[in-house]
C-alpha cells in the first residue's frame, strides 16, 4: 500500500532506490516502540518485558504480542514516552516447541533436512534454468526419500511380519497375536494364502501414508494459512524474501501432499502386486492371473510416472500469493492410487493353491534402486550448485556453494539409517534367536556395515575439532591478558575465557565437519550398494574366502553395524518419548525445530511445518498497522534466530513503512549461519539491500558466541552496522561496579550490557523527527550509493 508523500521518511519517495526529492517527517515523533523477538529456546513475555505483570494486546495462545500492564494504553500518553521506547513482545516458541506431541516431528527428521537443502542454493546471476532445475532435484530427492519411508514399513508389515514370521511356524508360535496368520493354525482357512496375509498387513504402511498426509494438512491449517499482508512486488531485489509470495506457498504445498500421498499409495500396491505376480510368473501359475499381473503393474508404472510428473511440472511461485488450488489434480491423484491400492488387494489376495510364503520379499531391488537414484541425484546436484557457484562466487558461502548437495546427502543417509533401524529391530525382535527367519534385505545389512567406519570418521573429526579448539584457547590466553592489562591475573579465570572463545569459533569448521561426513557417506554407500548387489550376500558372508582378519572384520562391522543401527532408533523414539514428559527436553527438541523449520515447505509436504509461515506475517501486520497509525518511531530488536524474523520481516514491509524502522540485532546467526549456508537469501548483496531499505541499522556480538557474529558488510556499510565485539565478562576481576564476579554470557543475556540501551538510544535519536536525513544518490554505472549517512553509532 502507497503512503501519502508527508509520511514518508527523508529520502524516501517511493521503492528504496528510486531517487527523489526527500520528504519531510511527521513533526510530532509520538510513541517509540521496541518491539521485542526472542531467540531459539523460547521465553516468556515476563522475562522478555522484565515485568511479572504483563498483558497480550494481540495474538492467540500460539503466538501473540504482550506489554507491560502499565504500558497498555501508552499511545495515548506520549508525553510519557518521550525519553523511553515502550517495550512489546512477540512471543511465538509455542509454534515450535508449545506441546509433548510436537516432540515427534523429530521422526520427520529426514525430511526436514532435504527441505533445507532445497533453501541452501547458491546465489546466481541469470541462471534460471538452472535454479529451476535445482529445485527440481531437490523435490525428486524428497520424494525419494517417501517412498524409502513406506518401503521400511512395508518391509516391516509385509516382508518380516506377515510372509516370513506368520509363514514359519517357529516364529509365530512366539507371537501369539500373529497365530492366526499362520497356515498351521488356519489350516485351509482364509488367512492360509500368503497374499490375504499381505493384504492385511498392507493396511500398516498406507495407513502410516494417510496419517503423513493429515498431518500435512492439518499443520497447513494451523501455522501456515496466515495470509500475508499484501505489497507489491520487488522483483528486482537481491533476495525472493521481499516478494509479497514468499511465506505463502499454499499452492506447492498442497500439489506435493497430494503426489507424495499418491507415491505412498502406489509403493503399498506395488510390494503387494509384485508378490503375487512374482508368483504367478513362474512354472505352474495361473496364465490368467499372470496377464492380470502385468496389467496391475502397467497401471502402477503409469501412475508412478504421473506422481513424478505432477512434482517435476510446478516448482515455487513467490512473486504473488500462490494460493489457486489445482484441485482435479489434489482430487484424482490420491484417489486414483487409493483405488489402485484396492485393485492389488483384490488381487493378491485371489486363491492360488499351493502358494506357501519361503525366503524374503524381493526387498533388495527396491533399496538397491532407491539408494542408486539418490546418489545420482546428490552428484548431479553438486554439478548444478557449482555451476550456480561459479556465475556469482561468494567466498563466504558454506563449501563453495556445495552445502546443498551435502546436506541432501545426509537427509538421503538419515532415512536410510531410520528404515533400516526399524526394520532390524523388528527382525531381531520377532527371530529371537536368529535361525527362524531369513531377516530384512541383504542391502540393508550392507549399510548397516558402512555405520562403524562414518562413526570412525566421526570420532576423528570430534578429535580434530578438540585439538583446534586446545589451540585456539592457548592463543586466545595471550589475547585475554592483553585485553584486561590491569587486572589481577587469575590463570583459572583467564583459561576459561580463553575456552569459551574458542568452543565459540568451532562453529565456523561446521561446512568442514558436513563436508567430510557427506563425501564419505557418498563413498561407503555407493560400496554396500555394490557390494550388496554383486554378491547378494552379506559382507561377513561376501568376505568368507578372503583372509581370517578380513572375514572376521566384516562380520564385526556387520553386527555393530546392525545393532547402532537399531539403537539409533530406539534413541530416536525415546527421546520422542522423553520430551513428550519433560519440558525441559522438549525444549532442547524445540531448538532443532527453530533453525530447521525457519524455511516454507519448497521439497518435501511432510516435513515439520514452517512456523516462519504465521511469525514474519505477524509481525509484518504489527509494524505496519502501529506505524500508520502512530506515525512513530519503532525499533524492531531481534536476539538470535528472531533477528532472522525480524529481517524476514522487515524485507515483507512496505518501503514506506520500511523506512521508518530502525533494526537491532544481537547474538544474530545472519552472517554466521544465514549467509554462508543460505547464500541465496542472505548473502551479501541481500543483507546490504536491507541495511539500504531500514532507516538504521546496528548489530552487537561478542566473540564467545557460539550463533551471533557480525553481520560483515564490506565497503561503508560495515562500520556502520556492527558494532566492535562486546567485552564478555564486562570485568575480568572484581570492581566496584562489579563486586561479584561476572558471569561470561556468551549468547545469553545481551540487555545487561550498558551497550545494548546506549545503541537502542542512539538508534531512536536516529528515528527522531526534524532532523534531516542525507539523500541518498543512486551512481548511475552500477547501482551503488554513493552517498552517506550518520552511523547509529
Amino acid at each position: 500500500m502507497e503512503h501519502p508523500e508527508e509520511d514518508r521518511p527523508a529520502g524516501r519517495t517511493g521503492p528504496a532506490g528510486t531517487g527523489g526529492a526527500p520528504a519531510e517527517r511527521p513533526r510530532d515523533p509520538g510513541t517509540a516502540l521496541e518491539l521485542l523477538v526472542h531467540g531459539v529456546g523460547g521465553a516468556t513475555p515476563q522475562d522478555m518485558l522484565d515485568d511479572p505483570h504483563t498483558v497480550r494486546i494481540a495474538g492467540d495462545d500460539v503466538a501473540a504480542v504482550f506489554r507491560r500492564a502499565d504500558d497498555v494504553r501508552a499511545e495515548h500518553l506520549p508525553a510519557a514516552h518521550r525519553d523511553e521506547p515502550v517495550p512489546e513482545a512477540y512471543v511465538w516458541c509455542n509454534l515450535t516447541s508449545g506441546n509433548g506431541t510436537r516432540a515427534l516431528w523429530l521422526l520427520l527428521l529426514p525430511f526436514m533436512v532435504v527441505n533445507l537443502a532445497h533453501w541452501m542454493r547458491p546465489a546466481a546471476r541469470d541462471r534460471g534454468r538452472l535454479v529451476r532445475l535445482y529445485g527440481l532435484l531437490v523435490r525428486l530427492a524428497a520424494l525419494s526419500l517417501t517412498v524409502l519411508l513406506v518401503a521400511a514399513a512395508c518391509e516391516v508389515a509385509l516382508d518380516l511380519a506377515a510372509w516370513q514370521c506368520a509363514g514359519t511356524r517357529a516364529c509365530a508360535d512366539r507371537h501369539s497375536w500373529l497365530g492366526f496368520l499362520s497356515p498351521e493354525a488356519s489350516g485351509d482357512g482364509w488367512w492360509s494364502e500368503p497374499g490375504r496375509r499381505l493384504g492385511l498387513a498392507a493396511l500398516v504402511p498406507a495407513a502410516l501414508t494417510g496419517l503423513l498426509w493429515y498431518l500435512s494438512l492439518r499443520t497447513w491449517s494451523a501455522y501456515e494459512s496466515q495470509q500475508p499482508m499484501a505489497h507489491e512486488p520487488e522483483d528486482g531485489g537481491p533476495t525472493a524474501m521481499s516478494r509479497p509470495g514468499f511465506w505463502y506457498g499454499r499452492r506447492l504445498v498442497a500439489r506435493l501432499r497430494a503426489a507424495h500421498t499418491a507415491a505412498g499409495l502406489l509403493t503399498v500396491a506395488f510390494a503387494v502386486a509384485h508378490a503375487a505376480a512374482r508368483h504367478d510368473r513362474a512354472p505352474g501359475g495361473s496364465e490368467a492371473l499372470a496377464l492380470l499381473g502385468l496389467l496391475v503393474q502397467a497401471a502402477l508404472f503409469a501412475a508412478g510416472a504421473v506422481v513424478v510428473w505432477a512434482v517435476c511440472r510446478r516448482g515455487r511461485t513467490d512473486r504473488r500469493p500462490d494460493d489457486v488450488l489445482d484441485t482435479r489434480l489434489l482430487r484424482l491423484l490420491p484417489l486414483a492410487a487409493l483405488l489402485l491400492l484396492a485393485l492389488c488387494l483384490v488381487y493378491a489376495g485371489w486363491r492360488r493353491p499351493g502358494w506357501e510364503s519361503a525366503g524374503r520379499l524381493p526387498g533388495d531391488m527396491t533399496f538397491g534402486a532407491l539408494s542408486l537414484v539418490q546418489g545420482l541425484l546428490v552428484i548431479v546436484l553438486a554439478g548444478v550448485a557449482h555451476a550456480l557457484y561459479r556465475s556469482a562466487p561468494d567466498r563466504r558461502a558454506a563449501m563453495r556453494g556445495l552445502a546443498g548437495p551435502a546436506v541432501m546427502m545426509l537427509a538421503c543417509a538419515l532415512g536410510g539409517v531410520m528404515s533400516g533401524g526399524v526394520a532390524q529391530r523388528v527382525s531381531d525382535w520377532l527371530d529371537g534367536t536368529g535361525a527362524s527367519i531369513p531377516g530384512p534385505p541383504v542391502v540393508l545389512t550392507w549399510q548397516a556395515a558402512v555405520i562403524p567406519p562414518l562413526l570412525v570418521l566421526f570420532l576423528g573429526l570430534c578429535c580434530w575439532l578438540a585439538r583446534r579448539a586446545w589451540l585456539i584457547a592457548r592463543d586466545e590466553q595471550a589475547a585475554v591478558t592483553r585485553e584486561f592489562p590491569d587486572e589481577t591475573g587469575d590463570p583459572a579465570r583467564t583459561r576459561r575465557i580463553a575456552n569459551a572463545r574458542a568452543m565459540a569459533s568451532l562453529t565456523d569448521r561446521g561446512p568442514r565437519i558436513v563436508a567430510l561426513t557427506s563425501a564419505a557417506t557418498l563413498l561407503l554407500g555407493a560400496g554396500a550398494l555394490v557390494g550388496a548387489l554383486t554378491t547378494d550376500r552379506t559382507p561377513g558372508e561376501a568376505a568368507r574366502g578372503t583372509h581370517a582378519v578380513v572375514h572376521g572384520a566384516a562380520e564385526t562391522s556387520q553386527a555393530l553395524g546392525s545393532w547402532l543401527i537399531g539403537l539409533g532408533f530406539v534413541l530416536f523414539v525415546t527421546w520422542g518419548r522423553r520430551a513428550y514428559k519433560d519440558a525441559s527436553a522438549r525444549r532442547t527438541i524445540g531448538i532443532l525445530w527453530d533453525v530447521g523449520t525457519f524455511w516454507p515447505r519448497a521439497a518435501h509436504p511432510f516435513a515439520p511445518p514452517c512456523y516462519a509461515e504465521r511469525a514474519v506475517p505477524d509481525l509484518t501486520w504489527r509494524i505496519e498497522t502501529w506505524t500508520r497509525a502512530t506515525g512513530g518511531r519503532l525499533v524492531l530488536s531481534g536476539h538470535s534466530q528472531g533477528s532472522v524474523l525480524a529481517a524476514a520481516a522487515a524485507w515483507q514491509l512496505t518501503p514506506s513503512a520500511r523506512g521508518r524502522v530502525a533494526l537491532l540485532t544481537y547474538g544474530s546467526p545472519l552472517e554466521r549461519l544465514y549467509g554462508r549456508w543460505f547464500p541465496a537469501h542472505f548473502g551479501p548483496d541481500a543483507l546490504g539491500a536491507l541495511h539500504r531499505d531500514v532507516d538504521c541499522w546496528r548489530n552487537l556480538h561478542r566473540r564467545t558466541d557460539p550463533i551471533g557474529g557480525p553481520v560483515g558488510l564490506s565497503g561503508d556499510r560495515g562500520p556502520e552496522v556492527d558494532r566492535p565485539a562486546l567485552k564478555d565478562p564486562l570485568a575480568y576481576g572484581r570492581t566496584e561496579s562489579h563486586p561479584l564476579p561476572a558471569p561470561i554470557l556468551g549468547h545469553s543475556d545481551y540487555q545487561a550490557d550498558p551497550a545494548f540501551a546506549e545503541e537502542r538510544r542512539r538508534l531512536l535519536a536516529r528515528l527522531r523527527p526534524g532532523v534531516p536525513a542525507p539523500r541518498r544518490t543512486e551512481d548511475p554505472g552500477d547501482g551503488a550509493r554513493t552517498g552517506t549517512r550518520p552511523s547509529a553509532g
